[in-house]
């Protein structure tokens, strides 16, 4: 690739040689130092590529082989320059050209945040700009360390964060802590217990904390208690003399019978786009804005539609400047009416969007009774499912206090 390059900088030429002896000619090239490459036979002459350098040379080897050269193409930035050589606009406009990218590539012009989850985009970028770090600041001034200890001092939720300057973009890597409780320690730290919070029948229970009030087999109502993080003490005599009380803990899946009811009617109105439409061209540059054509009208339904394509050199060298069309499209509408294959998909499709939802929080289904019924001008997925599903809510134990007997008592 090296040796393309150079080659096109300082220019090389297409030649065709015609020689009663090309041995001796390729010889004679080869002991003075001339460069030749793509040697190919051209019926009793062959072409080659030379460079200009070399062209120069073959003079005395041309007269002492008594051998004639063809220019054939010229090729390379020397030839360029000088058939453009009157055109010094373009020259100009070129090195103008060079120039002002050479300007924008020295400040920043879009920053990029990556792994943030539970904090958007906006609130890490307005904080940026409380330290002064905003689009458009010059790149020397970007301090990428002090960057990162001032998204981790007001980001407690951070731990981990890179910030590096790639291009006209300032690259902002978080990484957040997954594990973080937002509950207060004080509350973590309340005994509570584990109650129902829907009817069913238990079909399992695991307990790791805690009393477990219920088995496999019991059918419980929402409220019943399942769960009780107070743990009675006992004495020799088997009398409670006290309780331990702590935070219950526990697997615990009912089988519950869940309705299902989705109405739909069939009668809807469709958008019919008539060919009536008007555009509006823009260029912008930051904030300023400039813009050819128009979108207002005196339509009664319009749809809009808006494209906007930033400027980049490359994947990182990210330029202040996009542009984009705005279109307002007329439309009227028109009252339709499902058909029935229509309706059955359309609810099927519902509904088994709904049984993937129960899956993905870990509900199984066991029985499925629910029936698609299309009337006239509604259609109904009404039924009940069968499912086994997580149950149980914390709530707060109540303190009981225990009289402590005294010698003469017992």
């Amino acid at each position: 690739m090296f040796v393309l390059l150079m080659r096109y900088l300082k220019g090389y030429l297409r030649i065709c040689v015609t020689s009663t002896s090309p041995e001796r000619f390729l010889n004679l090239c080869r002991n003075r130092g001339i460069l030749l490459w793509g040697l190919s036979p051209h019926g009793r002459d062959y072409e080659m590529y030379i460079s200009i350098r070399g062209f120069r040379k073959l003079k005395p080897v041309l007269k002492k082989t008594k051998t004639k050269v063809t220019i054939e193409e010229r090729f390379g930035l020397p030839f360029f320059f000088h058939k453009y050589r009157k055109r010094k606009m373009f020259f100009c406009g070129a090195a103008g050209c060079v120039m002002i990218v050479y300007l924008l590539s020295l400040f920043i012009w879009n920053i990029h945040i990556d792994g943030n989850q539970t904090r958007t985009d906006e609130t890490i970028l307005a904080f940026l700009e409380e330290k002064n770090t905003v689009h458009g600041m010059l790149r020397k001034d970007v301090d990428c360390e002090q960057i990162v200890k001032d998204i981790r001092q007001q980001f407690d939720d951070i731990i981990w964060v890179s910030a590096y300057v790639k291009g006209t973009r300032l690259m902002i890597q978080v990484k957040e802590n997954s594990d973080t409780i937002t509950m207060p320690a004080t509350e973590m730290e309340k005994p509570s217990d584990i109650v129902a919070d829907k009817d069913g029948v238990v079909t399992e229970i695991i307990t790791r904390k805690g009393v477990p009030l219920v088995h496999a087999g019991d059918e419980v109502k929402k409220g019943d208690l399942l769960v009780s993080g107070r743990v009675e003490v006992l004495n020799d005599s088997k009398e409670v003399i006290g309780y331990q009380y702590q935070t219950a803990d526990a697997d615990i899946f009912v089988q519950t019978v869940c309705p299902y009811e989705e109405k739909m009617e069939r009668a809807y109105e469709k958008k019919i786009y008539t060919e009536k439409e008007r555009r509006k061209y823009y260029l912008k540059w930051n904030d300023i804005k400039v813009s050819v054509g128009t979108t207002k009208n005196q339509y009664q339904h319009a749809e809009r539609l808006t494209e906007e394509y930033r400027w980049t050199l490359g994947e990182h060298f990210v330029l202040p400047v996009s542009h984009g069309m705005e279109r307002e499209r007329e439309y009227r509408l028109q009252k339709k009416l499902y058909g029935k294959e229509e309706v059955q998909t359309m609810l099927s499709e519902n509904f088994h969007r709904f049984c993937g939802e129960l899956e993905k929080k870990g509900v199984q289904i066991l029985e499925n009774n629910v029936k698609i019924h299309i009337g006239q001008n509604l259609a109904t997925a009404k039924g009940t499912l069968t499912l086994i599903e997580p149950a149980g809510e914390q709530r707060e134990t109540e303190i009981i206090e225990v009289e402590q007997k005294t010698e003469g008592e017992q």
